[in-house]
């Protein structure tokens, strides 16, 4: 299975962690530093200088010095949380919720589209110049090469497998040439440069580099996004949560909550300059989120499992995931039901 070998690297780096980590603090324990970690959505020098200044402002409002940690992998992040050296973090849905099963982590707030739009959509991108479709793509004949997200990635690895190759029956590792693991910002250059020729991505990252490219189109230059197809898209995702170590200082936890649930409302300079700070990485504020912000993406890993048992032919493997994903199903609907509001639209299971 391609996330279980895209896994290797992450745990190297989760082995180091693990080998220098000072023990997590306890509870109560208020730390004199807060490191809040960033997903690995581009590189960490595009991140910094998204984030430094809205962690800045977070450091100011909590009255404690916030320090950044930029993980190579979203597997970096959450050993990181595990261990005591992250206190809060933007995860992505997947690895969010490997944080809350491995890293003790809660789930406080989550992000909102500045669009609008609540929620995003993971996609397949294709190099514009080579005129590939999906068709193409779903041939499997070993003669592409393919671009996937990071193990844990939420519109990079889970949602195409769920919504795209788990139902055809696809393992990437047996359908494309070569099988490449990145972010999604070296995912959508490499496909623009036609170093790969089809990729995942996400339609929040296209958008940003479309806001970015825009001073190279005035200049008639062709640019990333102009180089790209999008040649399929996922059913809309949930938006990206916050989480911290459950053991963090209380006191410290509702100064958090405060600054995110409060940070780019309102009216004034202020606020304008603070929602402007976040719209450069295409978030729009914050809402208060719990565990339940993740059912959604529960039931799009239970699918995808009962999907791959549907594949093995083993019944007993088929039952048990039939199972797990009925129990989810069911947990999503009386959410649904107790706050008349629809979770996520549910995952679609094709018939045996």
């Amino acid at each position: 299975m391609i996330r279980r070998s895209l896994l290797a690297a992450g745990l190297m780096v989760a082995l180091g962690l693990s080998a220098c980590s000072e023990p997590a603090s306890t509870a109560g324990d208020a730390p004199e530093v807060l490191n809040f970690s960033v997903l690995a959505t581009e590189n960490s020098t595009s991140l910094d200088t998204f984030w430094r200044p809205i962690l800045a402002d977070m450091e100011k409002e909590i009255g404690i010095p916030v320090k950044p940690f930029y993980g190579s992998n979203y597997t970096a992040l959450i050993e990181a949380l595990r261990f005591g050296q992250t206190d809060v973090g933007w995860f992505s849905n997947l690895s969010g919720l490997e944080a809350v099963r491995r890293a003790d982590a809660e789930i406080f707030a989550r992000t909102f589209d500045p669009s609008g739009e609540d929620g995003y959509r993971s996609v397949l991108i294709a190099t514009a110049a080579s005129g590939l479709t999906l068709e193409d793509v779903l041939k499997c004949d070993r003669t592409l090469d393919f671009g996937i997200g990071d193990a844990k990635s939420t519109s990079g690895t889970l949602a195409p497998m769920t919504y795209l190759f788990a139902p055809e029956g696809i393992e990437p590792d047996r359908c494309f040439k070569q099988v490449r693991a990145a972010n999604h910002q070296a995912n959508l250059f490499a496909v623009a440069n036609g170093v790969l020729d089809v990729a995942t991505n996400n339609s929040t990252a296209i958008r940003l580099q479309g806001i970015r490219d825009v001073e190279n189109r005035a200049n008639g230059q062709p640019t990333v996004v102009d180089k790209v197809n999008v040649i399929w898209e996922s059913p809309k995702l949930p938006e990206d949560p916050i989480v911290w170590r459950k053991n963090l200082d209380p006191a410290v936890k509702e100064k958090v909550r405060q600054f995110f649930l409060t940070y780019g409302k309102g009216e004034g300079p202020e606020a304008e300059r603070q929602r402007k700070l976040l719209s450069a990485i295409s978030i729009g504020g914050f809402l208060p989120a719990d565990a339940t912000h993740l059912l959604p993406v529960r039931e799009m890993e239970a699918t995808e499992a009962l999907l791959n048992a549907r594949n093995s032919g083993d019944q007993a493997r088929i039952a048990e995931a039939q199972t797990t994903l009925d129990a989810i199903r069911a947990e999503r609907e009386a959410l649904e039901a107790r706050t008349g509001e629809a979770a996520a639209p549910p995952t679609q299971t094709p018939a045996p």
